[in-house]
Protein backbone atom coordinates (compact mmCIF):
# COMPACT_ATOMS: atom_id res chain seq x y z
CA UNK A 1 0.00 0.00 0.00
CA UNK A 2 3.03 2.26 0.47
CA UNK A 3 5.06 1.57 -1.99
CA UNK A 4 1.41 2.37 -4.56
CA UNK A 5 0.97 5.76 -2.65
CA UNK A 6 4.91 6.64 -3.28
CA UNK A 7 4.48 5.76 -6.70
CA UNK A 8 1.15 8.26 -7.36
CA UNK A 9 3.18 10.72 -5.52
CA UNK A 10 6.21 10.86 -7.50
CA UNK A 11 4.03 10.33 -10.85
CA UNK A 12 2.13 13.62 -9.47
CA UNK A 13 5.22 15.28 -8.96
CA UNK A 14 6.65 14.79 -12.07
CA UNK A 15 3.41 15.51 -14.11
CA UNK A 16 3.33 19.22 -12.02
CA UNK A 17 6.98 19.77 -13.24
CA UNK A 18 5.99 19.36 -16.74
CA UNK A 19 3.06 22.03 -16.42
CA UNK A 20 5.18 24.21 -14.95
CA UNK A 21 7.70 24.18 -17.38
CA UNK A 22 5.23 24.81 -20.28
CA UNK A 23 3.82 27.61 -18.40
CA UNK A 24 6.80 29.46 -17.62
CA UNK A 25 9.64 28.49 -20.38
CA UNK A 26 13.35 29.57 -19.45
CA UNK A 27 14.39 31.53 -22.77
CA UNK A 28 17.01 29.23 -24.84
CA UNK A 29 19.40 30.71 -26.73
CA UNK A 30 19.61 29.50 -30.49
CA UNK A 31 22.98 28.27 -31.78
CA UNK A 32 25.41 30.02 -33.37
CA UNK A 33 23.83 33.27 -32.52
CA UNK A 34 25.44 35.77 -30.90
CA UNK A 35 23.55 37.79 -27.93
CA UNK A 36 24.34 41.62 -27.63
CA UNK A 37 22.87 42.81 -24.55
CA UNK A 38 19.38 42.18 -22.49
CA UNK A 39 16.76 44.71 -22.50
CA UNK A 40 13.59 45.11 -19.76
CA UNK A 41 10.85 43.43 -21.84
CA UNK A 42 8.54 46.38 -20.13
CA UNK A 43 11.38 48.87 -20.70
CA UNK A 44 13.38 48.15 -23.47
CA UNK A 45 15.32 51.77 -22.99
CA UNK A 46 17.14 49.28 -19.63
CA UNK A 47 19.81 47.39 -21.08
CA UNK A 48 22.31 45.16 -19.99
CA UNK A 49 25.26 42.86 -21.27
CA UNK A 50 24.35 39.94 -18.81
CA UNK A 51 20.97 38.16 -18.14
CA UNK A 52 18.92 38.34 -14.91
CA UNK A 53 15.96 40.03 -13.23
CA UNK A 54 14.78 43.44 -14.43
CA UNK A 55 14.87 45.94 -11.49
CA UNK A 56 11.65 47.71 -11.94
CA UNK A 57 9.45 44.84 -13.11
CA UNK A 58 10.58 41.63 -11.69
CA UNK A 59 10.27 39.77 -15.27
CA UNK A 60 13.08 38.23 -16.95
CA UNK A 61 15.75 40.12 -19.19
CA UNK A 62 15.26 39.08 -22.59
CA UNK A 63 18.15 38.76 -24.81
CA UNK A 64 18.68 40.52 -28.45
CA UNK A 65 20.74 39.30 -31.07
CA UNK A 66 22.92 40.44 -33.35
CA UNK A 67 21.26 39.01 -36.53
CA UNK A 68 18.02 40.59 -35.68
CA UNK A 69 16.52 43.15 -38.02
CA UNK A 70 17.01 46.35 -37.39
CA UNK A 71 20.39 45.86 -35.64
CA UNK A 72 23.89 47.95 -37.20
CA UNK A 73 25.19 45.96 -39.89
CA UNK A 74 28.80 46.24 -38.17
CA UNK A 75 26.64 44.44 -34.87
CA UNK A 76 26.51 41.12 -36.90
CA UNK A 77 30.81 40.50 -36.40
CA UNK A 78 32.45 39.52 -33.23
CA UNK A 79 34.66 41.92 -32.78
CA UNK A 80 32.09 44.86 -32.58
CA UNK A 81 31.63 45.42 -28.66
CA UNK A 82 30.37 49.02 -27.62
CA UNK A 83 32.40 51.05 -25.30
CA UNK A 84 31.30 52.01 -21.34
CA UNK A 85 28.18 54.69 -21.99
CA UNK A 86 27.89 54.59 -25.85
CA UNK A 87 24.55 55.64 -26.74
CA UNK A 88 22.47 54.54 -29.87
CA UNK A 89 19.99 56.70 -31.51
CA UNK A 90 17.93 56.32 -34.42
CA UNK A 91 17.68 59.07 -36.93
CA UNK A 92 14.23 60.30 -35.09
CA UNK A 93 15.45 60.84 -31.93
CA UNK A 94 18.57 62.18 -32.93
CA UNK A 95 16.12 64.70 -34.89
CA UNK A 96 13.58 65.11 -31.39
CA UNK A 97 17.14 66.77 -29.59
CA UNK A 98 18.43 68.69 -32.42
CA UNK A 99 21.65 66.37 -32.53
CA UNK A 100 24.25 67.71 -35.36
CA UNK A 101 27.68 66.63 -35.87
CA UNK A 102 31.43 68.30 -37.46
CA UNK A 103 34.39 66.74 -38.60
CA UNK A 104 37.75 67.58 -36.19
CA UNK A 105 39.57 69.75 -38.76
CA UNK A 106 43.04 71.16 -38.50
CA UNK A 107 43.46 74.52 -37.47
CA UNK A 108 45.06 76.74 -39.93
CA UNK A 109 47.70 79.30 -39.28
CA UNK A 110 45.58 82.17 -38.62
CA UNK A 111 41.70 82.77 -38.28
CA UNK A 112 38.85 85.63 -38.24
CA UNK A 113 37.70 86.65 -34.92
CA UNK A 114 34.51 88.69 -34.97
CA UNK A 115 33.54 91.65 -32.67
CA UNK A 116 31.23 94.06 -31.56
CA UNK A 117 32.38 97.12 -31.66
CA UNK A 118 30.79 100.68 -31.09
CA UNK A 119 31.55 103.97 -32.73
CA UNK A 120 32.72 106.91 -30.89
CA UNK A 121 34.46 110.30 -32.00
CA UNK A 122 38.31 111.15 -32.20
CA UNK A 123 39.07 112.83 -28.70
CA UNK A 124 41.63 114.68 -30.78
CA UNK A 125 39.26 116.04 -32.91
CA UNK A 126 36.73 117.38 -30.74
CA UNK A 127 36.39 121.25 -29.96
CA UNK A 128 34.68 122.76 -27.15
CA UNK A 129 33.28 126.82 -27.58
CA UNK A 130 32.92 127.81 -24.04
CA UNK A 131 33.14 131.75 -23.08
CA UNK A 132 36.16 133.32 -21.44
CA UNK A 133 33.82 136.31 -20.12
CA UNK A 134 30.48 137.41 -18.51
CA UNK A 135 27.00 138.23 -20.67
CA UNK A 136 23.75 137.34 -21.81
CA UNK A 137 22.84 135.05 -24.67
CA UNK A 138 20.61 136.98 -27.36
CA UNK A 139 20.14 134.73 -30.43
CA UNK A 140 20.71 131.30 -31.43
CA UNK A 141 21.16 130.29 -35.24
CA UNK A 142 20.70 126.52 -36.75
CA UNK A 143 22.75 124.89 -33.64
CA UNK A 144 20.84 121.80 -32.53
CA UNK A 145 22.56 118.40 -31.79
CA UNK A 146 23.76 116.61 -35.24
CA UNK A 147 23.88 119.34 -37.51
CA UNK A 148 26.84 119.78 -39.49
CA UNK A 149 28.78 123.25 -39.24
CA UNK A 150 31.10 124.86 -41.04
CA UNK A 151 34.48 126.78 -40.12
CA UNK A 152 33.52 130.24 -38.35
CA UNK A 153 29.85 129.17 -38.72
CA UNK A 154 27.58 131.46 -36.66
CA UNK A 155 26.25 129.55 -33.75
CA UNK A 156 24.92 132.47 -31.66
CA UNK A 157 25.45 135.92 -30.41
CA UNK A 158 26.24 137.85 -27.11
CA UNK A 159 26.39 140.77 -25.03
CA UNK A 160 29.00 141.68 -22.77
CA UNK A 161 30.61 144.87 -21.49
CA UNK A 162 33.77 143.35 -20.78
CA UNK A 163 34.30 142.25 -24.55
CA UNK A 164 33.88 146.31 -25.37
CA UNK A 165 36.95 146.95 -23.40
CA UNK A 166 38.76 144.35 -24.49
CA UNK A 167 38.13 145.24 -28.21
CA UNK A 168 38.82 148.84 -27.33
CA UNK A 169 42.85 147.88 -25.85
CA UNK A 170 43.08 146.13 -29.14
CA UNK A 171 42.24 148.71 -31.52
CA UNK A 172 44.69 150.95 -28.99
CA UNK A 173 47.44 148.48 -29.47
CA UNK A 174 47.20 147.68 -33.51
CA UNK A 175 46.90 151.39 -34.19
CA UNK A 176 49.40 152.47 -37.02
CA UNK A 177 50.22 156.27 -36.63
CA UNK A 178 50.76 158.33 -39.74
CA UNK A 179 54.08 158.43 -41.40
CA UNK A 180 54.18 162.08 -41.21
CA UNK A 181 54.22 162.05 -37.25
CA UNK A 182 57.21 160.77 -35.75
CA UNK A 183 56.95 158.01 -33.25
CA UNK A 184 59.26 157.90 -30.31
CA UNK A 185 57.87 155.41 -28.84
CA UNK A 186 59.40 152.05 -28.25
CA UNK A 187 58.35 149.34 -30.35
CA UNK A 188 55.18 148.11 -29.26
CA UNK A 189 54.81 144.39 -30.24
CA UNK A 190 54.38 143.13 -27.13
CA UNK A 191 51.52 145.20 -25.94
CA UNK A 192 49.79 144.02 -29.47
CA UNK A 193 50.71 140.82 -28.15
CA UNK A 194 49.06 141.34 -24.72
CA UNK A 195 45.70 142.19 -26.11
CA UNK A 196 45.44 139.92 -28.78
CA UNK A 197 45.83 136.86 -26.57
CA UNK A 198 43.22 138.39 -24.19
CA UNK A 199 41.04 138.63 -26.90
CA UNK A 200 41.59 134.87 -27.87
CA UNK A 201 41.02 134.13 -23.97
CA UNK A 202 37.39 135.92 -23.90
CA UNK A 203 36.77 133.59 -26.79
CA UNK A 204 37.23 135.59 -30.25
CA UNK A 205 39.04 133.72 -33.22
CA UNK A 206 41.31 134.85 -35.53
CA UNK A 207 38.85 135.95 -38.19
CA UNK A 208 36.91 138.25 -35.54
CA UNK A 209 40.03 139.49 -34.53
CA UNK A 210 40.84 140.51 -38.08
CA UNK A 211 37.31 141.77 -38.90
CA UNK A 212 37.31 144.30 -35.31
CA UNK A 213 41.05 145.65 -36.96
CA UNK A 214 39.63 146.35 -40.46
CA UNK A 215 36.40 147.86 -39.16
CA UNK A 216 38.32 150.13 -36.93
CA UNK A 217 34.74 149.81 -34.63
CA UNK A 218 34.53 147.87 -31.10
CA UNK A 219 31.12 146.41 -30.35
CA UNK A 220 29.47 145.14 -27.32
CA UNK A 221 27.84 142.07 -29.15
CA UNK A 222 29.79 139.38 -30.58
CA UNK A 223 29.14 135.87 -31.86
CA UNK A 224 29.98 132.41 -31.10
CA UNK A 225 31.21 130.68 -34.26
CA UNK A 226 32.86 127.25 -34.81
CA UNK A 227 35.88 126.39 -34.97
CA UNK A 228 35.84 123.59 -37.24
CA UNK A 229 33.99 122.12 -39.89
CA UNK A 230 32.01 119.00 -38.07
CA UNK A 231 29.23 117.91 -36.22
CA UNK A 232 27.85 119.35 -32.84
CA UNK A 233 27.46 116.48 -30.45
CA UNK A 234 26.25 118.66 -27.52
CA UNK A 235 24.74 122.47 -27.26
CA UNK A 236 24.05 124.02 -23.31
CA UNK A 237 22.68 127.27 -25.05
CA UNK A 238 19.61 128.88 -25.25
CA UNK A 239 18.46 132.78 -26.05
CA UNK A 240 18.24 135.10 -22.86
CA UNK A 241 20.49 133.09 -20.53
CA UNK A 242 22.96 134.57 -18.30
CA UNK A 243 26.36 132.54 -18.42
CA UNK A 244 29.79 132.95 -16.72
CA UNK A 245 33.21 132.92 -17.50
CA UNK A 246 34.45 129.10 -18.00
CA UNK A 247 30.82 128.04 -19.48
CA UNK A 248 31.10 125.49 -22.60
CA UNK A 249 28.35 125.74 -25.06
CA UNK A 250 29.31 123.48 -27.71
CA UNK A 251 31.11 120.31 -28.33
CA UNK A 252 31.57 120.11 -32.21
CA UNK A 253 33.60 116.91 -33.62
CA UNK A 254 35.19 116.59 -36.75
CA UNK A 255 33.76 112.86 -37.89
CA UNK A 256 36.05 112.53 -41.30
CA UNK A 257 38.41 110.08 -38.80
CA UNK A 258 36.51 107.99 -35.97
CA UNK A 259 37.36 105.55 -33.01
CA UNK A 260 35.97 102.13 -32.98
CA UNK A 261 35.47 100.47 -29.59
CA UNK A 262 35.48 96.86 -29.17
CA UNK A 263 35.53 94.54 -25.95
CA UNK A 264 38.38 92.08 -25.88
CA UNK A 265 39.31 89.02 -22.66
CA UNK A 266 42.39 89.47 -20.99
CA UNK A 267 43.98 86.60 -22.23
CA UNK A 268 43.40 87.57 -25.86
CA UNK A 269 44.74 90.98 -25.59
CA UNK A 270 48.32 90.01 -26.76
CA UNK A 271 46.53 88.75 -30.19
CA UNK A 272 45.02 92.25 -31.16
CA UNK A 273 48.86 94.11 -31.97
CA UNK A 274 48.46 97.80 -33.28
CA UNK A 275 48.69 98.06 -36.80
CA UNK A 276 46.28 95.44 -37.37
CA UNK A 277 44.31 96.02 -40.00
CA UNK A 278 40.44 94.74 -39.51
CA UNK A 279 36.91 94.69 -41.84
CA UNK A 280 34.35 97.02 -40.43
CA UNK A 281 30.93 95.97 -41.40
CA UNK A 282 27.63 98.44 -41.38
CA UNK A 283 24.61 97.04 -39.92
CA UNK A 284 22.37 96.32 -42.26
CA UNK A 285 24.51 97.00 -45.29
CA UNK A 286 26.57 95.42 -47.35
CA UNK A 287 28.92 98.03 -47.51
CA UNK A 288 32.72 97.27 -45.81
CA UNK A 289 35.34 99.76 -44.46
CA UNK A 290 38.62 98.90 -43.29
CA UNK A 291 40.28 99.93 -39.58
CA UNK A 292 43.62 100.38 -38.03
CA UNK A 293 44.57 99.06 -34.42
CA UNK A 294 45.59 101.26 -32.62
CA UNK A 295 45.93 100.61 -29.45
CA UNK A 296 44.47 98.06 -26.15
CA UNK A 297 43.87 100.09 -23.13
CA UNK A 298 44.84 99.43 -20.18
CA UNK A 299 41.66 100.03 -17.90
CA UNK A 300 39.61 96.26 -17.20
CA UNK A 301 36.00 96.54 -16.69
CA UNK A 302 35.12 95.63 -13.35
CA UNK A 303 32.24 93.40 -14.11
CA UNK A 304 33.03 92.38 -17.75
CA UNK A 305 36.41 91.35 -17.09
CA UNK A 306 37.75 92.83 -20.42
CA UNK A 307 39.92 95.13 -22.15
CA UNK A 308 38.63 98.25 -24.43
CA UNK A 309 40.43 97.41 -28.08
CA UNK A 310 40.47 100.88 -30.00
CA UNK A 311 40.70 100.80 -34.09
CA UNK A 312 40.87 104.11 -35.87
CA UNK A 313 39.37 104.06 -39.51
CA UNK A 314 38.64 107.04 -41.95
CA UNK A 315 34.80 107.74 -42.36
CA UNK A 316 34.23 109.05 -46.01
CA UNK A 317 30.57 110.04 -46.32
CA UNK A 318 30.16 110.17 -42.50
CA UNK A 319 28.91 106.39 -42.90
CA UNK A 320 30.20 105.60 -39.21
CA UNK A 321 28.40 107.78 -36.32
CA UNK A 322 29.33 108.33 -33.05
CA UNK A 323 27.56 105.54 -30.63
CA UNK A 324 26.61 103.17 -33.70
CA UNK A 325 27.26 99.90 -33.32
CA UNK A 326 29.28 97.90 -36.14
CA UNK A 327 30.85 94.36 -36.50
CA UNK A 328 34.47 94.23 -36.47
CA UNK A 329 36.56 91.30 -38.43
CA UNK A 330 39.99 90.76 -36.91
CA UNK A 331 42.72 88.21 -38.23
CA UNK A 332 44.17 86.52 -35.31
CA UNK A 333 47.20 84.00 -35.13
CA UNK A 334 45.44 80.54 -34.09
CA UNK A 335 46.62 77.53 -32.51
CA UNK A 336 48.50 74.65 -34.71
CA UNK A 337 46.78 71.36 -34.92
CA UNK A 338 43.62 69.66 -34.38
CA UNK A 339 40.52 71.28 -33.00
CA UNK A 340 36.73 71.22 -32.73
CA UNK A 341 33.68 73.66 -32.13
CA UNK A 342 33.39 74.68 -27.79
CA UNK A 343 29.97 73.22 -27.61
CA UNK A 344 31.54 69.85 -28.54
CA UNK A 345 33.20 69.29 -25.18
CA UNK A 346 31.70 68.63 -21.52
CA UNK A 347 34.30 70.27 -19.40
CA UNK A 348 34.32 68.38 -16.20
CA UNK A 349 36.68 70.01 -14.38
CA UNK A 350 39.51 67.68 -14.41
CA UNK A 351 38.67 65.48 -17.55
CA UNK A 352 37.30 66.50 -21.04
CA UNK A 353 35.08 64.03 -22.78
CA UNK A 354 33.63 64.29 -26.45
CA UNK A 355 31.29 61.94 -28.23
CA UNK A 356 32.36 60.59 -31.22
CA UNK A 357 29.97 59.38 -33.94
CA UNK A 358 30.82 55.44 -35.31
CA UNK A 359 28.32 55.36 -37.33
CA UNK A 360 24.60 54.05 -37.51
CA UNK A 361 22.83 55.89 -34.93
CA UNK A 362 26.08 54.63 -32.69
CA UNK A 363 27.25 57.38 -30.34
CA UNK A 364 31.04 56.70 -28.46
CA UNK A 365 32.21 59.02 -24.99
CA UNK A 366 35.77 59.63 -25.47
CA UNK A 367 37.79 61.79 -23.18
CA UNK A 368 40.43 64.15 -24.85
CA UNK A 369 42.98 66.90 -23.75
CA UNK A 370 42.43 70.07 -24.74
CA UNK A 371 44.66 73.11 -25.58
CA UNK A 372 44.05 76.51 -26.45
CA UNK A 373 40.76 77.94 -26.76
CA UNK A 374 40.34 80.50 -29.47
CA UNK A 375 36.72 82.36 -30.47
CA UNK A 376 34.25 79.40 -30.28
CA UNK A 377 36.80 76.53 -31.10
CA UNK A 378 39.34 74.42 -28.71
CA UNK A 379 42.35 72.67 -29.30
CA UNK A 380 42.78 69.00 -29.23
CA UNK A 381 45.65 68.00 -28.34
CA UNK A 382 45.16 64.25 -27.91
CA UNK A 383 42.33 61.89 -28.36
CA UNK A 384 40.79 62.89 -31.56
CA UNK A 385 42.35 62.02 -35.03
CA UNK A 386 41.85 64.22 -38.44
CA UNK A 387 38.04 63.64 -39.84
CA UNK A 388 35.98 62.19 -37.24
CA UNK A 389 33.25 63.68 -36.19
CA UNK A 390 32.07 64.64 -32.73
CA UNK A 391 28.42 65.78 -31.72
CA UNK A 392 28.42 69.54 -31.58
CA UNK A 393 24.55 70.04 -30.79
CA UNK A 394 22.87 67.92 -27.90
CA UNK A 395 26.03 67.51 -26.02
CA UNK A 396 25.12 67.63 -22.65
CA UNK A 397 21.53 65.52 -23.19
CA UNK A 398 24.02 62.43 -24.53
CA UNK A 399 26.18 62.77 -21.56
CA UNK A 400 22.85 62.72 -19.27
CA UNK A 401 21.81 59.13 -21.01
CA UNK A 402 25.51 57.94 -20.72
CA UNK A 403 25.77 58.46 -17.64
CA UNK A 404 22.45 56.82 -16.91
CA UNK A 405 23.40 53.73 -18.68
CA UNK A 406 26.40 53.18 -17.43
CA UNK A 407 25.31 53.49 -14.17
CA UNK A 408 22.24 51.17 -14.64
CA UNK A 409 25.16 48.44 -15.78
CA UNK A 410 27.25 48.66 -13.01
CA UNK A 411 30.41 49.54 -15.16
CA UNK A 412 32.89 52.35 -13.70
Amino acid sequence: MKKALVAVLIVAGVASSYMLGRKHPQPKLSAGRRVLYYVDPMHPAYKSDKPGIAPDCGMELEPVYADEPGQPAEATTSSSVMPTGSISLNSEKQGLIGLRTVPVERSKGSRTVRLLGRVAADDTRVHRVGAGLEGWVQATFDDSVGTQVKKDQRLATYYSRELWSAEQSYLAGTYTPSPTVKDTSRDNSLGVQNVTDRLRNLGLTEAQMREIATSRKASETSCFVSPIDGFILSRTIAAGEKFENGMEFYRIADLSRVWIIAEVFENEAAYFRPGTVARITLPGARRTLSARVSSVLPQVDASTRTLKLRLEADNPGFALRPDMFVDVDLPVPAPTGLSVPADAVVDFGLKNRVFVDCGNGCFEPREVETGQHFGDRIQIVRGLRLGERVVSAGTFLLDSESKLKTAATGRP
